[in-house]
């Protein structure tokens, strides 16, 4: 099996949790959009902003740090494991605690009042025990068990999704005598209809519970270990990664965050701040498709490349891989920016929320930059210079903040989108150039573009022409989503066939 297909096939199995995980979270979205107006949707997507964020203060970068140590020659994967969740548990547990103290002045920089405090521990709790299994985790992908990653991933998932499910479908319909009234009791001791999106967070907390559990057999396999000696090359190497990874969770979820605050009163008539982030990151979630690819290939690829590094042909193995990974994502930016309208129809349940569609296609093309990114990113992870990764991230980070304070007040929404694909255009362009200094690979840059710039000319002349009628509409947009797959494929399938 050559290495793209090889790499192929791991992405594959790693991202079978993801994508079906992902896909069924997914398919809350039209659930959550049925049953909270935006405003309350506004405070679930604002709360998550902080999950994104706090994600990466959590784990500070651990997992790649793992991955880094693991493969260097000598290294004693059992005791670098122990050292890495001994190092995490500590940290949680601490942080967790200064995240409940610090609940309600957090509360108030997202401008939503008192009555939210246990929504916010029950997000410390999700964050502490997220970061704890995130070695475990990155033991199993090192050691390849992609099977058991991906059952545990899934039944995590599983159980997020059947407990939204049961507390935001089923059980309003049993109270209120729609479905089966013989569950009326059981339902009214444990359903509480005050506690509204809160249920959002209380599933998503009792599915990382769970997800704990499940990996019981490679945290009963861990023996504390605490000794500041050692620790101190791991740190020196992570502390980077996380200073990167804070950046980039600016660059993510910030948007969110200052378009709550930096959204003039009354620029969306009769809606409040709440309101358009409610409505932002509904549209948001469309993009999920670019994402489950990014994240599917992550997986797959962070070992692989380490795995890699030391082969002659690593430089030429990259450049194959990213420009795969490119048309992959090109195709995804197209058929998705094209077909919006379905899809929004389909997961936007109620009609406020459809008026965000127009960012769908912003997004969706950021998201492709960033995937990029992650893969020119190979170069200071494999020099140890994750330094750069920092400067990259933070230019990234003072770009985003700037433009949205430039742009919210003048178009709204789409000012934060325009500042996500401004920054991560920014980020992947900075990556390469600093990395034909430091590691030159000899990637396809100008051929890759010309693709790009095709599929964005596609795109932007499928919304030049409207249609009121569904049925041309579609024809038209089909019509030129398979005009990009076959000057694809009459470009590109020979290389294919032979990659």
């Amino acid at each position: 099996m050559s290495i793209a297909k090889k790499l192929a096939s791991q992405t594959a199995v790693y991202g079978v949790s993801s994508i079906v995980g992902r896909v069924l979270t997914y398919f809350l979205v039209p659930i959550y959009t049925g049953a909270f107006a935006a405003a309350e949707y506004g405070v679930v997507t604002a709360l998550y902003a902080y999950v994104s964020f706090l994600n990466v203060v959590f784990t500070y970068g651990m997992e790649t740090t793992y991955f880094r140590f693991a493969n260097r020659p000598g290294t004693d994967r059992r005791e670098l494991y122990d050292r890495s969740l001994s190092l995490l548990l500590l940290s949680s547990v601490g942080l967790t605690l200064l995240l409940m103290a610090l609940a309600r002045p957090l509360l108030g920089l997202l401008d939503i009042g008192p009555g939210y405090e246990r929504y916010f521990y029950w997000m410390a709790l999700i964050l502490g025990f997220d970061a704890v299994s995130a070695i475990p985790f990155a033991r199993l992908r090192l050691e390849n068990q992609a099977r058991k990653f991906a059952t545990v991933k899934m039944a995590g998932i599983v159980v997020n999704v059947a407990l939204n499910l049961f507390f935001i479908v089923l059980c309003p319909a049993v109270a209120s005598g729609k479905w089966l009234p013989a569950l009326g009791p059981l339902v009214a001791r444990v359903y509480d209809p005050g506690l509204g999106v809160g249920y959002v967070f209380l599933a998503n907390l009792v599915a990382s519970a769970a997800t704990l559990l499940l990996l019981g057999r490679e945290l009963l396999d861990f023996r504390f270990q605490f000794s500041r000696g050692p620790l101190r090359p791991l740190l020196k190497y992570a502390y980077p990664l996380m200073l990167m990874g804070l950046a980039g969770m600016v660059n993510e979820t910030f948007d969110r965050i200052l378009l709550a605050q930096w959204l003039p009163t009354g620029f969306y008539p009769g809606k409040s701040s709440l309101t358009a982030v409610g409505i932002y990151g509904a549209c948001y979630k469309l993009s999920i498709f670019m994402s489950l690819v990014i994240q599917a290939f992550r997986y797959a690829a962070e070992p692989f490349f380490f795995a890699q590094s030391t082969e002659k042909n690593s430089p030429a193995t990259f450049a194959l891989v990213l420009k795969w990974f490119t048309l992959c994502c090109a195709v995804i930016f197209v058929v998705i920016s094209l077909n919006v309208e379905d899809f929004g129809a389909l997961f936007l349940r109620r009609r406020e929320y459809l008026q965000g569609l127009a960012v769908v296609p912003v997004l969706l093309l950021a998201n492709l930059f960033l995937g990029v990114y992650y893969n020119l990113s190979v170069w200071f992870k494999l020099t140890d210079k994750t330094y750069y990764g920092t400067y990259i991230g933070a230019g990234g980070a003072v770009l985003t903040i700037a433009l949205n304070f430039l742009l919210i007040p003048v178009l709204g929404y789409m000012g934060s989108a325009i500042a996500t694909l401004a920054c991560y255009f920014m980020m992947a362009l900075l990556c390469w150039r600093l990395g034909e200094r430091h590691f030159p690979v000899p990637y396809p840059v100008g051929r890759l573009g010309l693709w790009l710039a095709l599929a964005v000319g596609l795109v932007a002349l499928g919304w030049a022409v409207p249609m009121a009628s569904w049925g041309p509409r579609h024809a038209w947009h089909v019509g030129l989503s398979l005009a990009f797959v076959g000057a694809l494929w009459l470009g590109e399938g020979r290389h294919l066939r032979r990659a």
